[in-house]
């Protein structure tokens, strides 16, 4: 499907966007990705990198030219402490990009738009969430702006899909909590595993943990994220949003020991703060109908996703070391 196809990664240089442009480039694709703020974390002259603004359509028309399909990665993220903070942050800036990518692919005839969505649409249910349970408006609190705005986009998605006299292909994928290689380490907007890789790293003592530890998630390594999605954009030709997930629950207790056995810290002490500010305390997620209509299922283990994953972090800050080291 991607081989010699013009593909258009939103967010070339954020960590989903990095992972898939290997990917595609392992593919034979044809490439043009986004960038705004930040550089490009691939080098590579097969990647057409462009600088622009998502917000502004000129440059959203601009990019979509000559495009066969588009991957909508670009996002405005931050972790848990943002959120608790500024929970408008997200809102403005993301529905501009996505409203106005989705209104250039329209016009430059791309045939299919893939759409990164989220576990945050659900509502705060028990059991394994279906991609039928999601309720606009009914979501947990404290991902009350961050799930509307995901939630919109995927009804937009469904108007372009079905709602109109020439539609255009929409593909909806509603990822588990992604973690791997190139992630975002930042503290101000690292998400719960990078942050606590790197306090590992780094050897913090103690450890602190926001939160009592027991908060349940379904983690998914970045590798089979993109599988899935790959999947998703090739099999998926009717609005059918779809969850990737490994469909294994994990606490936080248990992948912060994983991430202390893989970097070998004996020694490390740990201390839970309730005070600080967490997000839902259990999610789980049913994998039913990615198995279904996509014959996926997540291959790495959190175990053996964290210590790649670890592993890239520690080897990747002894570079940057070194080559600070080595400016004169």
């Amino acid at each position: 499907m991607f081989e010699n196809k013009r593909i258009l990664v939103a967010g070339g240089a954020g960590f989903v966007g990095t992972n898939l442009i290997n990917r595609l480039l392992s593919l034979g694709a044809d490439i043009r990705a986004t960038l705004h703020e930040k550089p490009p974390a691939i080098e590579d002259d097969r990647i057409e990198y462009v600088t622009c603004d998502l917000m502004e359509k000129k440059d959203c028309r601009r990019v979509a030219d000559r495009i066969d399909y588009v991957f909508m990665c670009a996002a405005n993220t931050s972790g848990a402490g943002v959120m608790a903070k500024t929970p408008l942050v997200h809102v403005t800036p993301n529905i501009l990009m996505n409203t106005l990518l989705l209104d250039a692919a329209y016009a430059c005839g791309v045939k299919k738009f893939l759409f990164v969505s989220s576990n945050t649409v659900y509502p705060a249910l028990d059991h394994p969430v279906k991609e039928d349970e999601m309720v606009p408006g009914d979501v947990f609190e404290k991902y009350y702006c961050v799930a509307w705005m995901k939630q919109f986009t995927e009804i937009m998605c469904r108007m372009y899909a079905e709602k109109i006299a020439k539609p255009m292909k929409t593909v909806v994928v509603r990822p588990a909590n992604i973690y791997g290689p190139y992630d975002d380490f930042e503290w101000e907007t690292s998400h719960v595993l990078p942050a606590l890789m790197r306090k590992v790293i780094e050897r913090h003592d103690p450890i602190e943990v926001w939160g009592d530890g027991n908060d349940i998630k379904d983690f998914i390594y970045i590798d089979d994220f993109i599988d899935g999605m790959l999947l998703a954009a090739e099999k998926i030709h009717t609005f059918e949003p779809v969850n990737i997930a490994s469909g294994v629950p994990c606490s936080i207790k248990q992948a912060l020991h994983a991430i202390i056995e893989a970097d070998g810290y004996t020694d490390a002490r740990i201390s839970f703060d309730a005070t600080k500010p967490t997000m839902i305390p259990k999610r789980l997620i049913d994998t039913s109908r990615a198995k279904q209509l996509l014959g996926f299922k997540a291959k790495t283990s959190i175990s053996d996703g964290i210590r790649k994953t670890t592993h890239w972090y520690r080897q990747r800050r002894q570079s940057q070391q070194c080559a600070q080291a080595c400016v004169p």
